[in-house]
Order: structure tokens, then C-alpha cells, then sequence
């Protein structure tokens, strides 16, 4: 008995250090060499100063001259990463879609003519299943365009030249859709606002 009792509290220690110390630095290691940018989370600096991350979703709602995410169940807030987990029959779903929408055409259908409800892309109504997706689709970055373009007195074609600049390709070419990276392109438009 003692024997065994000896021989897994070698094999635990053993594992532990392996497996709790040993790999973990090993691939930390590996990841800082080959990857740096992404293993120290993709950030993105301005002036010296970390601004964000390309991989996670901001919120931008206090500023309308700034295009915004999509809706977040989470408030973009990356420490609690997470979908509604409401149903396609949930009320409560029905519910936020119809506020998200009514914001949406609050803050666009001024600057475009003619949008409706029907009209809006469902990344600018729906969140997505982290909760701080970084991207929205050309279609809503476009609905935004004349909002932000009046906001920074800037030309709505340059703002719209600044959206396709920031526009993603599918993955690998053919996985997903094309999506705009909503903090680069903010901080373009706050570049092209000086």
C-alpha cells in the first residue's frame, strides 16, 4: 500500500511539472518567437499607447462620428465572452432585435433615404456568438458610412473608400463573407479627421 501510495504521488508531481510548468512555458516560448503579435493578443497602438485588439469588438456607441459593432450580450467586454442563448421563438430575442433595430435606423435613416427595417443588415440587429465579434459586414459599414462621413465632415466616397481600404477577404478565400474591422477603421477615420 505504501509502495502505491509513493508511486502516485510521484506520477501526480511528475505530471504536474510536465504537464502544469514544463509545456505550458514550452509553448509559451514557441508561441513569443513565432508568433509575437498573436500571442501577446493582436494589439494595435497608436502614439505608442495600446488602443485594442484586431480580435475583439469595442464599444464605439458613445461616439456616433465612429462606425459601431455589432449589438454585444456581453457589452464588448472580452472577460465575459458569451452568445443571448435566447431561441428563435424567445420574445426576449424578438425584443432586443426590435430595439436593436430602432437604434440602428435612429442613428442611420437619417443619412440614407429610404431604409427600413427590412433594410438593415442582421450583423447590425443580431449579436454575434462571442460577444465581441471585431467586424461587421460591408453592408451595414456602408448604412454607417453617411452617419460617420457627416459626423467627421468628411466625403461620404471617402469614408466609403476608407471602408473598402479596411475590408477583410473571406478566410482563405472562401470561408465566410467579407467583413470590415471596425477599430482599424475608426482609427483611419480618425486619422483622415485630422
Amino acid at each position: 500500500m505504501r509502495k502505491d501510495l509513493v508511486s502516485s504521488l510521484v506520477a501526480v508531481i511528475a505530471l504536474t511539472v510536465i504537464f502544469g510548468l514544463a509545456y505550458p512555458l514550452v509553448i509559451t516560448g514557441v508561441s513569443q518567437v513565432a508568433f509575437r503579435n498573436e500571442a501577446d493578443g493582436s494589439q494595435v497602438r497608436q502614439n505608442g499607447r495600446v488602443v485594442g485588439s484586431i480580435l475583439l469588438g469595442q464599444d464605439f456607441s458613445a461616439d456616433h462620428a465612429l462606425f459601431q459593432t455589432r449589438p454585444s450580450a456581453t457589452g464588448d467586454n472580452p472577460a465575459a465572452t458569451a452568445f443571448s442563448n435566447l431561441g428563435p421563438n424567445s420574445k426576449d430575442l424578438r425584443d432586443a432585435i426590435a430595439k436593436n433595430a430602432r437604434t440602428y435606423l435612429r442613428l442611420n435613416a437619417p443619412y440614407n433615404a429610404g431604409l427600413t427595417r427590412a433594410g438593415i443588415p442582421p450583423d447590425a440587429v443580431q449579436t454575434s456568438a462571442s460577444g465581441v465579434d471585431p467586424h461587421i459586414s460591408v453592408a451595414n459599414a456602408r448604412i454607417q458610412a453617411g452617419r460617420v462621413a457627416a459626423g467627421n465632415r468628411l466625403p461620404k466616397a471617402r469614408v466609403l473608400a476608407l471602408v473598402k481600404a479596411n475590408t477583410d477577404d473571406r478566410s482563405l478565400g472562401v470561408l465566410g463573407e467579407p467583413g470590415v474591422n471596425v477599430l482599424d477603421l475608426n482609427l483611419a477615420i480618425r486619422e483622415a479627421r485630422r
